[in-house]
């Protein structure tokens, strides 16, 4: 597993959490990333858990190619409902509220300040075809770290 470095400066009055290597789609979490980007932890778990329940969309603005209308999108058309990688986000958000805890933040208050999700190793695998053939077939996965602040 590669251990990868945060992309920024801890702040004093801050706290952070990393995650490497999840098994989740790249385009997914970059999508969910920037929905939940300034929302308050809170609040971003509630949406991400209504996600999973298939109640409200996460709008595709960028990888929207073939991306079906969904209903309740305020100023969007396009959105899917992406179940596993909303999941892994509760954990991380999760994780990085028990880390401003630690450190004395109240957990009431805490703003998602950064938030990133970045393409992380494909691991190859071969599809064994007919007459001894195989195709190569990779799995993806993605780095996502997150800061948080008191607001």
């Amino acid at each position: 597993m590669a251990r990868t470095a945060y992309s920024i400066k801890p702040e004093a009055d801050s706290a952070r959490a990393k995650a490497n290597e999840l098994p989740i789609s790249p385009k997914h979490s970059i999508e969910i990333a920037r929905e939940v980007r300034g929302m308050k932890t809170g609040d971003a778990i509630a949406y991400l858990e209504d996600v999973v329940a298939l109640k409200r969309a996460v709008p595709f603005r960028r990888f929207n190619r073939d991306v079906a209308h969904k209903r309740g999108l305020n100023g969007w058309d396009a959105g899917r409902y992406p179940v596993k990688a909303s999941s892994y986000f509760i954990k991380l958000i999760k994780s990085v509220e028990k880390n401003a805890e630690y450190i004395g933040l109240d957990t009431e208050n805490l703003v998602i300040t950064h938030i990133s999700a970045a393409r992380g190793r494909r691991m190859k695998g071969i599809f064994p075809r007919a007459m001894g053939r195989a195709t190569p077939k990779y799995a993806e996965s993605v780095n996502i770290e997150i800061a948080v602040k008191e607001a």
